[in-house]
Parts: C-alpha cells; sequence; structure tokens
C-alpha cells in the first residue's frame, strides 16, 4: 500500500508481520535512497526526486509533483509499508546554499544527498553524504558522532548541525536500525529478481573518418548482472591497447549496456571480430560488422547515429555513436 510521505523519514510494519530474513546468494547486499533538490529558475523541473535501490536495481521513486512513493518494480507491491521520503528531513532549513549572498552565482543549483547501509557476513554499515553542485559538501560518520566537512563552506552547518543531538541521534537510529531492517524485508520480496539473468543483445556499427580510418563500435546491451567481458580481436588477437571503452553503465529497466570501439584501416575490417562473455551466455557472442544494403548509397563521410536514453538515478544523458 502506497502512501504520501508522513513528515518524518520513519518506516513502520504491521506487528503481526514477522522479520524475514536475508536471501541466499550474494553474501554482501545494500540498501540506498539518493536524493536530488533543484532550484532555479526553471519551473518544470521536479524541485525534489529521490531513487530507491537494492543492491543495483532502481526499486522506487519519490518526487515533489507525485508526492507519492511510486514502485519501479513489481514485487514491491506487496510490500506493507508505510513509508518514508520527507525532503524536509534531508533538506534541512538550515542546509543553506553556499551560493546566499552572491547574486553572480544565481541559476540551476542541485543538493544531492545519499544515504543507506550495506549488510553482509560481518554486520552492517550505514553511511550518510551529501553534495553540491556536484561536488562532495559534508558526510556523517556515525562512528565518532562527528560531521566530517568536504569543503569550507560546510562548516557553518557543521556547527549548526552538532549543536543538536536529536539530529544525530535521528541519523544513528534510521542508519544502525532502521535501514537493516528494510533491507532485509526489501531482500526477502525481491531476492527472484536479483537473482534473474539477462543475456546481452549485441551490434557492430562503423563510421567512417576517411580512405584510410574507419571507426568499429561494438555495443552490447540488456544484460544482467553488470559483469560482462567485452574484447576486440584482431585475426583471433586481442587488441588490448587499441580499444577505447565506455565503463559499464545502467538502464533504466535495471539492465546494463556498455560499448567499445577501435580505429582500424577500412581495407582490414573483416579481420576484427568483438567478443562478448557474459554468465548467461552459454558460449561467447562473437560480433562482426555486416554491411547494410542501404549503406552501399551513403555518403562514405556518413554515419549510423544510435542513441540510448539512460536513467541512473537523477542523471540522463544520451550516447550517440
Amino acid at each position: 500500500h502506497w502512501e504520501q510521505a508522513p513528515a518524518v523519514l520513519l518506516c513502520r510494519f504491521p506487528n503481526s508481520d514477522p522479520l524475514p530474513q536475508p536471501s541466499p546468494g550474494s553474501s554482501k547486499h545494500s540498501l540506498s535512497y539518493s536524493y536530488l533538490q533543484v532550484s532555479g529558475p526553471s519551473q518544470e523541473l521536479p524541485q525534489f526526486l529521490s531513487m530507491v535501490h537494492l543492491d543495483d536495481q532502481p526499486i522506487a521513486r519519490y518526487d515533489n509533483h507525485t508526492r507519492m512513493l511510486e514502485p519501479l518494480v513489481p514485487w514491491m507491491e506487496m510490500v506493507k509499508m508505510k513509508s518514508c521520503l520527507d525532503p524536509d528531513w534531508i533538506f534541512r532549513a538550515d542546509l543553506k546554499s553556499p551560493q546566499n549572498g552572491h547574486p553572480q552565482n544565481e541559476g540551476l543549483h542541485t543538493w544531492q544527498a545519499i544515504l543507506g547501509c550495506e549488510l553482509g557476513e560481518d554486520g552492517s554499515k550505514g553511511y550518510f553524504h551529501y553534495g553540491y553542485d556536484g561536488m562532495d559538501f559534508i558526510s556523517f560518520d556515525k562512528e565518532t558522532f562527528r560531521w566530517v566537512t568536504a569543503q569550507p563552506q560546510a562548516q557553518k552547518v557543521k556547527e549548526e548541525w552538532e549543536d543538536h543531538p536529536g539530529w544525530f541521534q535521528e541519523n544513528k537510529h534510521f542508519l544502525e536500525e532502521t535501514c537493516p531492517v528494510l533491507l532485509k524485508r526489501y531482500l526477502s520480496f525481491g531476492k527472484e529478481a536479483l537473482q534473474r539473468t539477462e543475456p546481452p543483445v549485441g551490434k557492430v556499427n562503423s563510421k567512417v573518418v576517411d580512405d584510410n580510418l574507419e571507426v568499429l563500435t561494438c555495443q552490447a546491451f540488456g544484460f544482467y548482472p553488470k559483469e560482462i567481458q567485452t574484447t576486440w580481436t584482431r585475426d583471433g588477437e586481442a587488441c588490448v591497447y587499441e580499444t577505447l571503452r565506455r565503463n559499464v553503465a545502467p538502464n533504466s529497466d535495471g539492465t546494463y549496456y556498455v560499448w567499445l570501439s577501435i580505429e582500424i584501416d577500412p581495407k582490414e575490417k573483416n579481420h576484427y571480430w568483438c567478443h562478448v562473455m557474459h554468465d548467461d551466455l552459454q558460449e561467447p557472442l562473437l560480433l562482426a560488422w555486416k554491411e547494410k544494403p542501404d549503406e552501399k548509397l551513403q555518403h562514405p563521410g556518413s554515419h549510423m547515429a544510435l542513441g540510448f536514453h539512460v536513467a541512473n538515478g537523477f542523471q540522463k544523458e544520451t550516447l550517440l555513436i
């Protein structure tokens, strides 16, 4: 049952609902809450947005337009939760912008926060970090009961927060008590989704630079879990130093994509193959460039452009190749 967020960041459950045990499989799991608050002239942007991740999977979101915590995976509908995400608890009134009093710096600014916990064989540990305009700002050390600044502008915030012991107790309670309970609960419902596997789909594209230079790009997408091995080879030999690769990145559906490219002599393109290995493939996926009939009509300098819309928490980008 999904309800409007209450005034306090707490999660309460029916007394009759027993505490679930962690799911089998991986010995370490995590639950994280990522927050974004935007201030600026545009009224189109949400002022507040939050994403909840179980391990690396997005499971729920919240923004100030809907005022609702929305499930992103079917099993979250079954979680009996009277929860949780109040922006006033995260972005307190005393968390003032470092730009205050500087009109020349007015414009679009962002506060980000991430808090959560990890649960492993050696117990649980929590974390709570703030960032401003993409830079680390201040973080909570629950062992020393201190806020640790990352910028000089955060010193005033640190002093104000350390004068309020109740704020420390709330943070410590959430990180040590509430978050691990939530993590175990979510694992009991989402273990099948976390244990699923999705094989990669692959393709190779070509971009002609000139008569003596061509770029081959190998793409693998739609796979889960994240771990994957991709390699360009020439006549069976790995092209390690010649390959330009991007890090594996998430798609909005919880799967991943990756690409890697290599510059070649166009006359030798038939010597190159892309090798893709993943847990859900019985044998490696071998990909080579194949000319399509309509590509013969294209101008030599033209190329195919493929766009992938990627949602990673709050950042969105389009990758053009």
